[in-house]
């Protein structure tokens, strides 16, 4: 006889529908939008990196300031007047980043395969296997501004003329896509030094650092700025080498104190 009140065992229920499996990110996301395209390309995305945002707002902001800085510089000497010198500035600034770019492209394989060079032998098969994803941002990011000569440079006409209608269509939205995944890759790619933390976390304060002087004697033999004047040149051209270098020593020194990651322990292991 069951027990009264209820208190008996009750008939058990349906069984409980196994949980769906998590859905991954379609190809098509990445397709319709290159800004996400250009996250996932450009931004280090390796198990256990260490990401410091106060480090990262730091960047941010110094960029901001920075940009903020060569816009005033621009305005107060070359006296801006019009629609068509606000276009060249913006184009300045797009090409001043773009040479940016190129000038990491070429210390990136120096200043990486001395840092493979350098590490234990244990460690440095691993520290090549991970920079697979750094030469691929690099790689990336070339193939995405060779679609600009490709769909408009006269070099290139005989080859839309052959592809036809269809092809010149397919040229120009791939130009147009690639438009938005390099302005957004070029800045991703300055911010976190073409994803190299990848590869290990004290590599991209390391290669900012060499980047940034670079650039600034690039600027003194080239003799930029021509017509702002001495003290407020020297300022300018030296103030973006100072702060990234005096922010590249600061997370270095994070790095050490808050995660124990030291450049010689990353060589040595």
């Amino acid at each position: 006889m069951p027990p009264q009140g209820g208190w008996g065992p009750h008939p058990p229920g349906p069984p409980t529908p196994p949980p769906r499996p998590a859905r991954r990110p379609g190809v098509l996301r990445y397709v319709f939008d290159p800004f996400r395209a250009a996250q996932a390309v450009f931004r280090p995305s390796r198990p256990g990196v260490v990401e410091d945002p106060t480090v990262r707002k730091l960047q941010l902001w110094r960029a901001v300031a920075g940009f903020a800085a060569w816009v005033w510089l621009t305005v107060t000497y070359s006296a801006i007047s019009d629609a068509g010198k606000v276009t060249d500035v913006v184009f300045e600034r797009f090409n001043q980043s773009w040479i940016s770019v190129l000038v990491l492209i070429c210390t990136f394989p120096v200043v990486v395969g001395a840092f493979c060079a350098a590490a234990g032998s244990g460690l440095r098969q691993t520290y090549l296997r991970r920079a697979l994803r750094p030469l691929g941002a690099v790689a990336a990011v070339v193939a995405s501004m060779f679609t600009f000569p490709l769909a408009m440079a006269p070099e290139f006409e005989s080859f839309r003329d052959f592809t036809g209608i269809p092809g010149k269509v397919v040229i120009s939205l791939l130009a147009l896509w690639s438009l938005g995944f390099a302005i957004y890759g070029i800045g991703l790619s300055l911010v976190h030094v073409f994803r190299t933390a990848d590869i290990h976390e004290v590599v991209p304060p390391v290669l900012a650092t060499l980047l940034v002087w670079e650039m600034a004697i690039m600027d003194v033999a080239t003799g930029a700025y021509g017509n702002v004047p001495p003290l407020a040149r020297i300022a300018f051209m030296m103030g973006a080498p100072v702060t990234v270098t005096a922010l590249a020593a600061w997370e270095l020194h994070r790095l050490r104190r808050r995660h124990g990651l030291r450049l010689r322990t990353a060589l040595r292991g």
